[in-house]
């Protein structure tokens, strides 16, 4: 499923240019054009699946593959790259810009300007942890909508 008024649809059935590092069936790697740093790369499916949850395991994994591939192809590559970040973003609140799910592969380097703003350090108690810890293992064992 695609749909027209999503840029990465449009570029993963090459109506639009990109610059393409990788492409399978189901999978595009392309460059960033707005980029971290040289050599950022966009990781994708080819079906539009919006969020996260809509990709399924194999898909997922396929994605991870690549990104795991381009980031060593970076590392081994002329371009400079001390680092690298994976970045993937669920959602507005996470920053989702575009609404099709993607992995962001990109080489670090001191001072290459990217920074992520946090309030690291609040230390939550162990007690906070086991709960939350407990929640998570709770909706784990959940069986998944798909599974029911």
């Amino acid at each position: 499923m695609t749909t027209d008024d999503c840029i990465f649809c449009r570029i993963a059935e090459h109506p639009l240019d990109s610059s393409v590092v990788h492409e399978s069936v189901t999978v595009l790697a392309i460059m960033d054009i707005d980029p971290v740093t040289p050599g950022h790369v966009l990781v994708l499916p080819r079906a539009h699946l919006p969020a996260l949850a809509d990709l399924d395991d194999d898909l997922g994994a396929e994605m991870f593959a690549v990104a795991r591939s381009v980031a060593a192809a970076l590392r081994r590559s002329p371009l400079r790259s001390e680092g690298v970040n994976l970045f993937y973003a669920d959602g507005e609140a996470a920053f989702q810009e575009v609404f099709h799910s993607h992995l962001h592969v990109f080489p670090r380097f001191a001072d290459d300007g990217f920074t992520l703003g946090a309030r690291w350090g609040s230390h939550p108690s162990r007690a906070e942890l086991d709960a939350n810890a407990a929640t998570l293992r709770a909706e784990l064992a959940r069986p998944r909508p798909a599974e029911a």
